[in-house]
C-alpha cells in the first residue's frame, strides 16, 4: 500500500467516525438538568430516581420525536452564580436542547432571569418561591410543583376548623418563610377575622437555637403554632419541643413536614397529630399512583419520597410538551406549555396560560407514629387551580416583572 492510499483510507475512516457521531448527536434529545444535589441528597436522590425512571419509561415507549431522551445533570452547589454558569455550559458547550431544574429558591429566581435575558424555555422542577412565576415571572419560565402561597393556603381551612385565636408563627427568617407565613397570615383572617398572632419566631435557616425559640414560644402562651421551619432545623425544634412539652394541648400545623424527606430523619421524634402537608404515599388510591408505586418499588426496592414524584412528573411534562410542540425550538415549546395537560402520579396537571404555573396540587393530613417512625398514613387532594391568589393580583405581579 503506497502513501497516498493509506492518507485516503485514514480520511475515509475519519468520515466515518465524523458521520456516526453525528448520527448520534441527532438521535438524542438532551435535557439539562441543574440541581442542589450535594446540598440535598435527602430531596435529590429520590427526585433524580424519579427523573429516571420517567425517562425509561419515556424511551421504552419511542423517545422524543423519534430520538432518545437523555438528562445531562449539573450541581448548582446552592449558588445562584453556580447555577447560571451550569446553565452557560449546558447551551453551549453540551449543546442541551431544553434547561430544566432547580429546587431551591433563590438559584430558582437566578436562572428564571437567566432564561429571560437568554430567550429560552426552562421548565423550573421545585423553587418554592412564587417569584419564578409571578413577580419575577416571563414567558420562557414555567413550574411544575405548586409554590410559597399555594402551601400556606391548602392548611388554612384545616386551621381554621380549629378555631384557636392565639397563633404562634415559626419560620426561617428568609424568601420562603417570610412570604409562607405572610400568605398563612393573610388567608386565616378572611376566615378568621377576630385571630391572633402572639409571637413570630424567625431563626436564620440552619442556625435555629431550638431550646430558646421553644422557650418563646411556651411564653406568648398561643392555643395553636404554624411551622414553616424544614429540614434539620425542623428535627431539631420538634425534638426540643416535644421535650419541653411544648406541643401537648397544642395543635400544630406545619407545612412540608408530611413529606417522607422530613419525617424519616425525625423517627421516633417524629410529631404525632400534626396538621401538615406532605405525602401519604402508601395510601394514594388513584391508578396513575399505583401504576407510578408499582413501578418505583420494582425499580429501586425503596418507597419514594415527594421529589421522586416532581421529578417523575416533571421529565413527563416536557416529554408532553416537547411532543405537542413537535420541536424543541423555544418559542414553539412557549406555546406549547400555554394550557399544556399531562398525566402525573397524582392525576391530570394542566399549566395555567396567566401565570405559567402548573396545577399540581398538594395534600394535607395528619401524622402519626407507625413502628418507631413518623408517617402521613392519609390525606386530602388539594387541586393546586384552588390554591392561587385572584387573577387581578397575579395579572399586577406579571406586569409589574
Amino acid at each position: 500500500m503506497n502513501a497516498t492510499s493509506f492518507r485516503s483510507i485514514r480520511l475515509l475512516a475519519a468520515g466515518f467516525a465524523l458521520a456516526a457521531g453525528a448520527a448520534s448527536a441527532q438521535d438524542t434529545l438532551k435535557i439539562g438538568e441543574i440541581n442542589s444535589y450535594k446540598a440535598l441528597p435527602q430531596n435529590l436522590v429520590p427526585y433524580r430516581q424519579g427523573w429516571l425512571l420517567a425517562q425509561d419509561e419515556i424511551n421504552a415507549a419511542g423517545g422524543l420525536l423519534g430520538r432518545k431522551m437523555e438528562t445531562i445533570f449539573r450541581d448548582d452547589n446552592a449558588n445562584p452564580g453556580d447555577a447560571v454558569r451550569m446553565a452557560e455550559e449546558l447551551l453551549t458547550r453540551e449543546k442541551v436542547d431544553v434547561l430544566s431544574g432547580v429546587t431551591l429558591s433563590h438559584v430558582g429566581v437566578a436562572l428564571t432571569d437567566f432564561a429571560k435575558q437568554k430567550k429560552v424555555f426552562f421548565l423550573a422542577t421545585g423553587p418554592l418561591s412564587d417569584k419564578v412565576v409571578w413577580d419575577n415571572g416571563n414567558r420562557y419560565t414555567y413550574r411544575l410543583r405548586s409554590g410559597t402561597y399555594a402551601l400556606a393556603a391548602s392548611v388554612v381551612p384545616e386551621a381554621a376548623k380549629l378555631k384557636k385565636k392565639r397563633w404562634a408563627l415559626i419560620y426561617p427568617n428568609y424568601e420562603y418563610g417570610q412570604a409562607a407565613v405572610a400568605a398563612f397570615k393573610e388567608n386565616l383572617k378572611k376566615v378568621q377575622p377576630d385571630v391572633e398572632f402572639v409571637t413570630e419566631q424567625s431563626p436564620p435557616l440552619g442556625k435555629i437555637d431550638a431550646g430558646a425559640i421553644a422557650q418563646a414560644i411556651a411564653d406568648a402562651k398561643p392555643d395553636a403554632i404554624f411551622n414553616v421551619l424544614f429540614g434539620s432545623d425542623l428535627t431539631k425544634f420538634a425534638r426540643e419541643g416535644k421535650n419541653r412539652g411544648l406541643f401537648t394541648g397544642r395543635d400544630v400545623v406545619s407545612l412540608l413536614t408530611g413529606e417522607p424527606e422530613y419525617l424519616d430523619p425525625l423517627k421516633d421524634d417524629a410529631p404525632d397529630g400534626w396538621i401538615v402537608t406532605g405525602y401519604p404515599y402508601a395510601n394514594i388510591d388513584t391508578p396513575e399512583h399505583k401504576a407510578f408505586l408499582a413501578a418505583y418499588q420494582k425499580k429501586y426496592n425503596d418507597y419514594p419520597r415527594l421529589n421522586s414524584v416532581v421529578g417523575y412528573a416533571s421529565a413527563k411534562a416536557l416529554a408532553a410538551g416537547i411532543q405537542k410542540a413537535g420541536s424543541t425550538e423555544t418559542e414553539k415549546l412557549v406555546a406549547a406549555f400555554r394550557g399544556l395537560e399531562f398525566l402525573s402520579p397524582f392525576g391530570p396537571v394542566v399549566f395555567r396560560p396567566q401565570d405559567n404555573q402548573s396545577t399540581l396540587g398538594i395534600f394535607v393530613g395528619r401524622t402519626a407514629l407507625k413502628d418507631g417512625k413518623g408517617v402521613m398514613p392519609a390525606g386530602t387532594y388539594v387541586d393546586g387551580s384552588k390554591l392561587q391568589p385572584s387573577e387581578d393580583l397575579i395579572r399586577k405581579l406579571r406586569n409589574a416583572s
